[in-house]
């Protein structure tokens, strides 16, 4: 049956108007959910304002207790997703919240620099699970020509757990030095590790398992949602551009070259989330309470930026130059961060734009891997992208904490840093020049929406 314009025009109001039903149920929640897990994993950047001197730790050391999370995060990333898979999000996503809640504030146990380490790997275990199964989630319900946005309103997390996390965390530090005897560090692993339990409680009743499953549908929404995903993957397999199986994931080129992209993006995010109070202190304040406050604006700047990018990228279908973009933009703008003398005003400046290039990358990366697997490979290579990837939050804090300790000049780090973004920018280039299903996107935007 042909569909006249005024019918066709009508189902796409409809398909439009069952993604916002979607996106107003799921995307808040999860926002949420990723905002406390982002702070339970970078809240030792404050915390090493006391802590370090407390366990008698150097930068190396501290450095090694920041990024051995991301070790346990790579070894079970891979299979965490795919018992995602099996089970549900509804009863993999809750549970692994309510631990890593546990986890994070057993970390005021941590006197000594083995039990840091410790509760610091367990700590990435646990977590490994939650945002690669996120975003495999997310593509249960949203097809790709919606993804990039949604993806970058989820991810928008990232700089506005900084944003509200850091004045949270600086408020701890600053004010619950000694109280009940414990020292501020301590008082900040607890308080901020309860509420991810609490939520993760939540998730197990609110989260559901794909739109067949949702009892907040009506059966014609349902039918809407089923229909776009199977359409996209008919043209997928058109084009040949989808992995199915687990063992292509993993003998895709793409698939590597992503895993380097993500590996450079992810040593710039965590060289900003882990430093950033170090880089305040340095240059701005040394008060905890005012480096929360001063961190509220490149993080807010960066929450904005990723947003409007991934709503860009999704209206105009195209992917390749806006995350090449945004990776050239914090390569620049990092060397800046390491520049000594700047002006606080022009400091916050440079900051705010590193932040929001870092920040915008992140949210239009992850439309390009999640365009080209489905199914088992999905779950597989999206896991094994992130998991490589995060590598990359292991060696930036430990090699800028060994090069901090060798030399104070902050360019050192800067430059190291801002590589990696041009390399990863380089490798965008080279893994999308020939993908046909990437350069389809623009023409097809209108037709699955």
């Amino acid at each position: 049956m042909i569909r006249t314009d005024s019918s066709s025009q009508e189902h796409r109001d409809a398909r439009q108007a069952v993604y916002r039903k979607v996106t107003l149920r799921l995307i808040p929640f999860l926002f949420l959910c990723y905002i406390l897990s982002y702070v339970d994993r970078v809240n030792v950047s404050f915390a090493k304002l006391q802590m370090q001197h407390d366990l008698g730790m150097t930068e190396e050391m501290y450095g090694i207790g920041m990024g051995i999370f991301f070790i346990g995060y790579f070894l079970w990333e891979v299979p965490s997703n795919l018992m995602l898979q099996k089970v549900g999000a509804r009863r993999w996503i809750g549970p692994i919240m309510i631990v890593w809640g546990v986890v994070s504030s057993l970390t005021l146990f941590a006197k000594t620099s083995t039990l840091f380490y410790s509760l610091r790997f367990l700590l990435g275990t646990i977590e490994s699970g939650f945002f690669p199964g996120v975003v495999l989630y997310l593509t249960f319900w949203f097809p790709r020509t919606h993804l990039a946005k949604t993806i970058s309103m989820f991810m928008s997390a990232i700089a506005l757990s900084g944003a509200f996390g850091s004045p949270l965390s600086g408020w701890i530090m600053g004010k619950m030095s000694t109280f009940g005897g414990l020292a501020n560090w301590q008082w900040l692993f607890l308080l901020e590790g309860i509420p991810s339990a609490i939520v993760g409680i939540i998730a197990i009743y609110y989260l559901d398992d794909g739109p067949k499953k949702a009892k907040w549908l009506s059966a014609e929404e349902q039918e809407i949602l089923v229909q776009a995903l199977a359409e996209e993957e008919a043209l997928k397999r058109s084009q040949g551009e989808s992995h199915h199986s687990i063992a292509g994931a993993f003998r895709s080129p793409q698939v590597w070259w992503f895993c380097l992209v993500y590996f450079g993006m992810v040593v710039a995010n965590y060289f900003v989330g882990f430093w950033m109070p170090e880089i305040i202190k340095s240059g701005i304040t040394t008060d905890p309470w005012k480096i929360g406050l001063v961190s509220i604006i490149p993080w807010g700047v960066g929450a904005v930026t990723m947003i409007w990018f991934g709503h860009h990228s999704d209206v105009t279908g195209e992917r390749r130059w806006h995350l090449t973009v945004a990776l050239l933009v914090s390569a620049v703008f990092l060397i800046f961060c390491g520049l000594h003398g700047l002006p606080p005003v022009l400091g916050i400046v440079v900051l705010s734009f590193a932040v929001a290039g870092i920040m915008s990358s992140i949210s239009t990366f992850w439309a390009l891997p999640t365009s080209m697997l489905s199914g088992a490979a999905a779950a597989a290579g999206l896991a094994w992208i992130n998991s490589v990837g995060n590598l990359g939050g292991f060696v930036s804090p430990y090699v800028v904490g060994g090069i901090r300790d060798r030399s104070p000049n902050p360019i050192y780090p800067a430059l190291l840093v801002a590589f990696c973004c041009l390399v990863s920018a380089a490798a965008v280039l080279i893994s999308t020049r020939k993908n046909r299903l990437e350069n389809l996107a623009a023409d097809k935007a209108g037709a699955l929406a």
